[in-house]
Parts: C-alpha cells; sequence; structure tokens
C-alpha cells in the first residue's frame, strides 16, 4: 500500500467518480483532493470530457496547472507556462463526423452523435446546463453517440470503423467513436513515462473509474479502484486482486473511500 509521502500520481476519471453522476457536486472527496495537493501529488483529470469542459472543470478544483486527459485519452493536454499544448492520439473530430456521416448514408445506420444535434439536445441527454452542454461539444478528436439501431446493425458499424482505422468505446451514456490507437490507459502510461522521465525517478500510480471505458485506465495503473457504478456492466480486470478495491458506494464517497483504503497516512 502506498504512503501519502510516497511519489504518487493519481489519475481519476469524472462522471460517477469524482463527480457525482447526478448533480456533478465533487463535496464528499474534497478531503482527499487537499491532502494530495498538500503534498503535491498531481491528481490527473481523465475523462470523456472535451478540453473545453475539463479546463473550466480545473479551475474550481484548483488543479489549472495540471495535465489532464480529454475525450477517453484520444487528447493529452500538456500545460506550459509559455503556452498550453495538446497531444492528439488517433483521428482528429473532422475525420470521424466524415466517416460517421458517410456511413449512415450509406447503410442507413440509427444513431445521432453531438454533431447531429442542438445543444438543447445534449443538455436533455446529459442533464447539463446548456453552457455546459456546448462546451462538451466542443470536440477534436472522439464523438459520443447514441445508438438506437439493432445489434445486427451495431455491429456491422463496429467493423467497418475499425476498417476506417476507428473503435468505439462505451461510457456511462454514450458509445465513443475515436481513433483505434487511442484510450485512457494508452493516455495513462503515455503521461506516466513523461513524469517519471523529467523526475528521474519511478512514481506509483493509482487510478478511479466507474465505467467500462475506464478499464484500461485502472489497468494501467498500479493501484485501481472501481468505483460502484450506475450500471450492470462487465468491471472485470486483468490485474491481482491485491491491486483492485470495489467500493461500496456511488461517485465522490466511493472516490474517498477508495483512497481511504488504499494510501496510509505516516
Amino acid at each position: 500500500m502506498p504512503y501519502l509521502d510516497d511519489p504518487l500520481i493519481v489519475f481519476t476519471d469524472l462522471d460517477g467518480s469524482l463527480l457525482d453522476h447526478h448533480d456533478y457536486t465533487w463535496a464528499p472527496a474534497q478531503g482527499w483532493l487537499d491532502r494530495l495537493a498538500g503534498q503535491d501529488i498531481p491528481v490527473i483529470i481523465t475523462t470523456s470530457k472535451t478540453s473545453a469542459e475539463v479546463a473550466a472543470l480545473q479551475r474550481s478544483l484548483k488543479l489549472t496547472h495540471l495535465p489532464f486527459i480529454a475525450e477517453n485519452g484520444a487528447l493529452i493536454h500538456l500545460p506550459n507556462e509559455e503556452r498550453a499544448a495538446h497531444h492528439l492520439i488517433g483521428a482528429d473530430y473532422q475525420r470521424i463526423r466524415e466517416v460517421l456521416v458517410d456511413l449512415r448514408k450509406r447503410y442507413d445506420f440509427e444513431f445521432r452523435g453531438f454533431g447531429d444535434v442542438s445543444p438543447q439536445q445534449v443538455a436533455d441527454w446529459t442533464g447539463l446546463t446548456l453552457p455546459d452542454a456546448e462546451l462538451a461539444m466542443q470536440r477534436d478528436a472522439s464523438e459520443p453517440l447514441m445508438w438506437f439501431g439493432n445489434t445486427l446493425d451495431f455491429s456491422r458499424m463496429e467493423k467497418m470503423l475499425a476498417e476506417e482505422g476507428l473503435a468505439l468505446t462505451r461510457g456511462g451514456r454514450f458509445w465513443h467513436v475515436m481513433g483505434q490507437d487511442a484510450g485512457k490507459g494508452q493516455a495513462v502510461r503515455w503521461l506516466t513515462e513523461q513524469y517519471q522521465h523529467r523526475r528521474g525517478k519511478a512514481r506509483i500510480t493509482l487510478g478511479l473509474g466507474d465505467g467500462p471505458n475506464d478499464i484500461s485506465l485502472l489497468e494501467a495503473v498500479d493501484f485501481a479502484v472501481v468505483i460502484l457504478g450506475h450500471h450492470d456492466q462487465d468491471m472485470s480486470l486483468n490485474k491481482d486482486e491485491t491491486q483492485i478495491y470495489r467500493t461500496t458506494r456511488h461517485g465522490p464517497e466511493g472516490w474517498r473511500e477508495g483512497l481511504d483504503h488504499f494510501i496510509q497516512v505516516r
């Protein structure tokens, strides 16, 4: 078990993890956020949200000096004293939209993405306010989909996307289309290597997530907190069970529970 004064990095999902699934509060986790900040332990947001959404949340969470992983790992934001930079993994948004629109036109697949609807529809789907829904639509490298078709058509579309170098990832509310090389796990490994290279020593990593799109994140870290989710999806991990903790509570209460379990204070 790691100690609070060990060289830690914490990677965390947002919706249903650090943020409550319904009202997006993180109040139950604030105590641990303060402790981690006091020890200069990076808390790296790792989410399906866009850069625009995360930037606003980072200000509220007081994490603006840290990198973050957006759009399910398709984009890594790297802060810099002079300017911010983005590390893009896989296809860009324009390419993804072109492929999706072409497949729907040719095969009449029944889905709607954020690029097909209004901010009000995104707000209705997500429970976000209208301004926050507009931030969610400022995408760089992935497209969330609501699927309305049958299972056979879904399998056909998944195969056709793969032929175009794209992949589908299941999130809490949506399917996400992004480049095959993208993913939370790949982004976590890349960013961990950057930290270790710059500091010249190994870092202990801890990850927290609640949904299927967090599995690669949880498998990429040393210690994994599987937060109780509002879904019935399989959350099996290819890890030693001693490195996994499954919470009994949802959202930020589960987030706090997971850190209480793994991080010891001397």
